[in-house]
């Protein structure tokens, strides 16, 4: 990321003054009057000037994105990061000098960083400060800039560093690490390095919130029998226990086998969902079977019913609770 440093100079501040009038003179005329008198009035202060600028700013933050797979969301990983950078100059140190020389106090401002000059008009002399244009404010100049990093105390280069990912983040979370920014011109602070996670997506797993959901299909014949699948977890190997009659959509849940809590303690659930598989292609011996299973449960000939399609309250309830 690169690094942009914008340095935004005040309004030029002025002093007015004016011939002095007789003692006792009323109005703005009075002896002695300069603009610190109308600062004192309005702020209860005398009015200074800005002096010279400091030359170590703090250096700005950076932004780096990192994909993670969700094994790595569920329980928490470490990371090598590797991020080009601006780091302190280890030739001079961030002063931004040769080894041996040092700054210079400016020929022009005199150290002060701003340069006054005076004019005269109708209401006396008008006094007016800039900031100095030799050394643009710093009241010093670098006369033997640092053959390394050109003056500016900082030269940009590549690092790593390991970062721990907290079990429990998803995308779009940010973790912020503090001076692992981009260090500052003329040796001033680092700024804040901040990583947002992206979390890849998983070929069986879905996460919503803290809870995962998966699809698993079971044979129609299973699913009316009842029957024990296993099932390959981030926890190892488990058995799913379907009940017989399952229903497509049907759900098992899997308590404390989801996403570890970002804040706090525990683990959500992994929720696994039926899906009831109707075969599509039968011999003519299965298709022999499943007349005479029809038979026996008086389906050759079965009646549709219509459900409603609001179920109430109470059906809505129970939906809602249907696999907890």
């Amino acid at each position: 990321m690169r690094s942009c440093l914008i340095l935004i100079s005040a309004a030029p501040t002025t002093w007015v003054s004016t011939p002095s009038l007789p003692a006792g003179a009323a109005g703005f005329g009075g002896a002695g009057f300069s603009f610190s008198d109308v600062m004192d009035a309005f702020f209860g202060g005398a009015a200074t000037g800005r002096g010279p600028r400091t030359r170590a700013h703090r250096g700005q933050d950076a932004l780096v994105r990192l994909q993670i797979d969700l094994r790595d969301a569920v329980f928490g990983a470490e990371e090598d990061l590797t991020i080009d950078t601006a780091v302190r100059c280890g030739t001079c140190h961030g002063d931004g000098c040769q080894p041996g020389t040092g700054l210079s106090t400016c020929a022009m401002c005199k150290g002060r960083g701003e340069v006054q000059t005076v004019q005269r008009s109708f209401l006396g002399q008008v006094m007016t400060s800039r900031p100095c244009q030799n050394c643009h404010g710093y009241g010093s100049t670098i006369s033997h800039p640092c053959f390394e990093c050109s003056g500016e105390g900082r030269v940009r280069t590549r690092r790593t560093l390991t970062l721990k990912v907290p079990a429990g983040v998803d995308s779009g979370t940010r973790i912020q690490l503090q001076s692992e920014g981009e260090v500052g011109t003329g040796g001033g602070p680092a700024g804040d390095l901040y990583v947002e996670i992206a979390v890849a997506p998983h070929p069986t797993f879905t996460r919503r919130g803290d809870d995962l959901h998966c699809r698993i299909e079971v044979p129609m014949t299973a699913a009316a029998l009842g029957t024990v699948l296993p099932l390959d977890t981030f926890d190892g190997a488990r058995d799913l226990d379907f009940a017989p009659g399952t229903q497509p959509g049907d759900v098992v849940t899997l308590r404390g086998l989801g996403v570890t809590h970002l804040r706090g303690t525990g683990r959500g659930d992994l929720i696994v969902h039926a899906d009831v598989q109707t075969p599509t292609k039968l011999t003519e011996a299965q298709q022999d079977l499943l007349r005479q299973l029809a038979a026996l449960r008086g389906e050759e000939r079965p009646v549709g019913r219509v459900a409603p399609t609001d179920k109430g309250f109470m059906g809505k309830l129970r939906d809602a609770f249907k696999g907890v």
